[in-house]
């Protein structure tokens, strides 16, 4: 069944984008707590996005709770570093406390280049809606989510306001979420 997983998903992605991924593996890190076939499917720019994209493949994969999520985020270039990013987030979800959406993380690093984002948010994918979100498989519904950069200010705005306040300061901000230098929502 993980096999399929795997397969199914990655098929469900570039279906989805309409490009084929390329499988990418981090050679370092917290490959232990892994499941042994995950990887990051790094997808070029494509017809619905002028972007790359990078995807977790198996970060769920035999988990048996209602915690069954994926995670992508969009880059405008390609870059190791998201490969880096996902394969710890998803490292992070395979533990006692997994991962869920509108939960943040902590980046720990810019995100890209010398970006203040160093943190990120998982939200909804508003830009795709439920035909990307929405992954079935043997009755199991998996969620593919986005992993939003921010700035640890707009991480303590999320704390204190919640995370519909910060969505909403993403839509009025007009949120440049593939500008690695934006500036941030709350400090300006």
């Amino acid at each position: 069944m993980q096999a399929q997983y795997i397969t199914q998903l990655t098929q469900h992605y570039q279906q989805y984008f309409g490009a084929e991924g390329t499988k990418t593996i981090l050679d370092k890190g917290p490959r232990e707590k892994l499941h042994p076939d995950f990887y990051i499917l790094e997808i070029p720019p494509n017809k619905r996005h002028g972007v790359f994209i990078y995807c977790t493949v198996g970060m769920s994969a035999d988990r048996t709770d209602d915690n069954l999520i994926e995670l992508f985020v969009f880059s405008p270039k390609s870059d190791p570093k998201l490969v880096e990013l996902l394969t710890y987030c998803a490292s992070y979800h395979r533990t006692s406390r997994p991962l869920n959406i509108h939960h943040t993380v902590n980046v720990g690093q810019p995100w890209l280049d010398s970006s203040i984002c160093d943190h990120a948010f998982i939200s909804l994918p508003y830009l795709d809606g439920n035909s990307l979100e929405l992954f079935n498989l043997g009755g199991d519904e998996i969620h593919c989510y986005w992993l939003i950069p921010i700035t640890k200010a707009e991480r303590d705005y999320k704390v204190e306001n919640g995370c519909e306040a910060l969505e909403q300061l993403f839509e009025e901000g007009e949120l440049d979420y593939i500008n690695p230098e934006r500036r941030c929502l709350v400090t300006g």
